[in-house]
C-alpha cells in the first residue's frame, strides 16, 4: 500500500462535527458531543487572537462550534487514546477484551498473542466488546465526520431548515479514514484497513453523485480503490483485488496525466492487475496490462524526463513486458526490452542526496543485466 495519502492536498477542517442551529448561549451551552453526550461549553470559545487570525469582517457561522474533543483528537494533533488499539495504533475494529485482565484490542490484533501485550497476563479467552465498538463507530460517524465545503450553496435547505455543516476535528474525513487504514495495514490488521477504506470509498462515491466532474474526487477514489485492492491481495482474494485495481485504473485513466502522483497510482494499479494475471497463468492478459502501464510511463517521461523516479518506473515497466515476452517465447522482443531499460538506467545520473533512488536504480539495473546474461 502506498504511503502517500490521496487526501494530502485536501483542506483540513478544524471544527467539531457537531453543530447547532442556534448560537451558543452565554452560559456556555452548545452542541453535545456525539460520543460523550457532554456539551461543548465555554472552553470551546475562540480567543481574540484566533478571531483576529480570520478574515477581517468575516461573520461567524452560528452553526459552527470550535473543536474540542474530549479524547484529544483536535485540529492540531492526533494521538492514541481510549478508542485506539495499542497493537496496531489505529481506532479499534471488532473491539475485543482479553480475559481475565479485560484489556481491549482489535480482535485480529489480540488473536496473535498468548499473553496480554499490556500487562503480560495469560490470555484465557477473548470476548467481544460491543459497547466499546459502538462508541468507536459513533466517534467515526461524529467527530471524524466531514462534508466538503458548501461554499456557494444556499445556507437554507429546500425545506427551509438550516443545513448542518459537518467538518472534521482533526482532518478531512477521507484523510482521517485513510490514516487509520494505513496504520492498521502496517500492523497487518488488514480487515480493519479494508473496513476504513471501504467507508472512505463509499463517502467519495456519494459525493460524486452530485459532482461527477470533480477531478480531485475521482483521483482520490482511484487511489483508495487501489489501496482496497492491496488489502484484498494481502488477504488472498485475487478476484476482488483485480476488480478494485481495474476500477481504480479505469477512473484514473480518464483524468489529465499532469499530476505525477496520479500517473504513478495509475501505472501501479495496471501493473498489479498484470502481476495477478501473470501469477494466475494468463500471460497474454498480463502483458496487456503491463503494456498499458508502460505506455502511461513513457508518456510521463516525455514530459518529465528530469524526474529520476519516472525514469526508474519506465525501466521497471520495460522489464515486466520483456519478462512476459520471454515467457511467451518472443525472445527477440524480450532482449530489446531489457536493453532499452538498461540504457534508460545507465543514462540516469543521480547525486548523493538521492541515495534511496540510486539504490533502487542499482537494484533494477542488476536484475536487467542478469536477465540479459541468462538469455
Amino acid at each position: 500500500m502506498s504511503s502517500l495519502c490521496p487526501f494530502a492536498k485536501a483542506t483540513t477542517g478544524g471544527v467539531c462535527p457537531m453543530k447547532s442551529d442556534k448560537k451558543p448561549d452565554k452560559s456556555g451551552g452548545g452542541a453535545a458531543c456525539p460520543v460523550t453526550g457532554k456539551s461543548h461549553g465555554s472552553e470551546n470559545k475562540e480567543s481574540g487572537a484566533d478571531r483576529a487570525a480570520g478574515e477581517e469582517g468575516a461573520e461567524e457561522d452560528p452553526r459552527v462550534v470550535p473543536a474540542k474533543c474530549p479524547f484529544g483528537y483536535d485540529s492540531n494533533t492526533f494521538k492514541l487514546g481510549p478508542l485506539s488499539c495499542m497493537v496496531c495504533q489505529a481506532l479499534l475494529h471488532d473491539a475485543s477484551k482479553c480475559m481475565p485482565c479485560s484489556h481491549k484490542f482489535c480482535k485480529a490484533c489480540i488473536s496473535r498473542f498468548k499473553d496480554c501485550p499490556l500487562c503480560g497476563a495469560d490470555i484465557e479467552g477473548i470476548e467481544p466488546d460491543t459497547e466499546l465498538q459502538a462508541l468507536v463507530d459513533r466517534f467515526i460517524d461524529g467527530h471524524a465526520r466531514i462534508k466538503r465545503s458548501l461554499a456557494g450553496e444556499s445556507k437554507e435547505a429546500a425545506d427551509g431548515k438550516s443545513k448542518v455543516i459537518y467538518e472534521d476535528v482533526s482532518m478531512e474525513r477521507g484523510a482521517f479514514l485513510v490514516q487509520q487504514a494505513m496504520r492498521a495495514f502496517r500492523a497487518q490488521n488488514i480487515e480493519s484497513a479494508k473496513s476504513r477504506l471501504s467507508m472512505c470509498a463509499e463517502d467519495i462515491r456519494e459525493e460524486l453523485k452530485s459532482s461527477e466532474d470533480n477531478l480531485d474526487l475521482c483521483s482520490q477514489l482511484g487511489a483508495v480503490l487501489g489501496m482496497l485492492g492491496d488489502c484484498c491481495r494481502t488477504l488472498g482474494d485475487a478476484p476482488s483485488a483485480i476488480t478494485y485495481y481495474e476500477e481504480s485504473a479505469e477512473l484514473l485513466s480518464k483524468l489529465p496525466k499532469k499530476d505525477l502522483e496520479l500517473v504513478h497510482t495509475l501505472s501501479v494499479s495496471l501493473n498489479k492487475v498484470g502481476d495477478l494475471r501473470y501469477y494466475g497463468g494468463d500471460l497474454q492478459s498480463a502483458r496487456s496490462y503491463y503494456a498499458r502501464s508502460l505506455d502511461v510511463r513513457r508518456n510521463s517521461v516525455k514530459e518529465h524526463s528530469a524526474v529520476a523516479s519516472q525514469v526508474i518506473d519506465l525501466a521497471t515497466s520495460l522489464a515486466k513486458v520483456a519478462d512476459v515476452d520471454r515467457n511467451l517465447g518472443n525472445e527477440d522482443a524480450a532482449v530489446e526490452g531489457f536493453e532499452e531499460a538498461i540504457k534508460c538506467l545507465e543514462k540516469l545520473k543521480l547525486d548523493s542526496e538521492q541515495a534511496s533512488l540510486e539504490q533502487r536504480r542499482r537494484s533494477v539495473l542488476d536484475f536487467l543485466q542478469k536477465q540479459l546474461h541468462d538469455k
